[in-house]
């Protein structure tokens, strides 16, 4: 098995693609060594000293460090971590979790304009943001304000707030008149 590994904006995350399916669908994010309890896959990757985040998408896994550990200490550990879990032929996550399908429900009159924001993001957003590594997901839409979360590589990213304000904001106000300003959530 080689799992290639890619940069991403982040300093802090590394992207790591093992040639095989991670997710059938969605995705996962595991903010914290507990919340990876439901993923065996994710379990092991915490279990290498310095991990604070693991992100698992369809074809990529993205690990977060902390700022005291040096990736070229542990970057050999997460791809023996990784290389043990799809020998072991576990699935990714547990039974009992499931993958998010991405964006938050939204009933209501701007149900349409908030169609139209999600195909947006569908369509243009998540699978340039799935490159780095990350994902963003409607979270809410009040008074022309867009809410939206930003996970893996994407979450703590220095450049984030810039893609936030002007990629992602002008194109929504772009197509979308309705739009006047993207936020980002904590979820």
């Amino acid at each position: 098995m080689f799992i290639q590994t890619e940069s991403t904006p982040n300093p802090a995350t590394l992207k790591f693609l093992p040639g095989q399916t991670v997710l059938e669908a969605g995705t996962a994010d595991f903010p914290s060594a507990e919340a990876g309890e439901k993923s065996p896959l994710a379990k092991r990757i915490f279990g290498v000293n310095g991990v604070t985040g693991v992100f698992l998408g369809n074809d990529f896994v993205t690990v977060t460090k902390s700022d005291d550990i040096q990736w070229d200490h542990i970057k050999p550990a997460i791809l023996g971590a990784v290389m043990e879990h799809y020998q072991s032929g576990q699935p990714a996550i547990g039974a009992d979790a499931t993958p998010a399908s991405g964006h938050a429900e939204h009933t209501g009159e701007d149900a349409e304009v908030v169609n139209q924001i999600k195909d947006l993001l569908d369509s243009r957003v998540r699978p340039a943001v799935a490159q780095d590594g990350g994902d963003i997901t409607f979270h809410g839409f009040d008074r022309g304000v867009v809410y939206l979360h930003m996970q893996g590589a994407c979450a703590g990213c220095p450049s984030s707030t810039l893609t936030l304000k002007m990629g992602i904001e002008n194109l929504l106000r772009h197509y979308i008149p309705e739009v006047t300003e993207v936020r980002p959530v904590a979820v």
